[in-house]
């Protein structure tokens, strides 16, 4: 089930984004500019195409997951390869937007 998360993210909404991979963890698509993400897609495209149906822009998008039971966030996806905004692999490689994108992250996925 994607869900788009705007305010930080009750524990039933993390079991919901979660259900696709067991728990294991969470496909998102994190938009940098409205500091709102989607997950819980079988693919970061998934994720990423409802955020553009939300009004998001293609570029301020970024794919991320989320492990719950670690509390880690990982920036690989394929939808992150973009040679226009110099980011050639899939891994997010400006140290600046990773700290960006996994305090939105962070702030709407870390159930204290």
């Amino acid at each position: 089930m994607i869900l788009i998360i705007r305010e930080p993210a009750s524990a039933e909404q993390l079991t919901q984004m979660a259900e696709q991979f067991r728990s294991n963890f969470i496909k998102l698509a994190v938009d940098i500019a409205r500091e709102v993400l989607a997950g819980g897609g079988e693919l970061h495209a998934d994720c990423e195409q409802v955020l553009l149906e939300d009004g998001s822009q293609q570029a301020d998008i970024w794919g991320a997951d989320w492990h719950p039971e670690t509390r880690t966030v990982t920036l690989e996806s394929l939808i992150n390869i973009r040679p226009r905004q110099q980011n050639f692999s899939m891994e997010v490689q400006d140290p600046a937007l990773c700290a960006r994108i996994e305090k939105i992250v962070r702030r709407l996925l870390e159930v204290n």
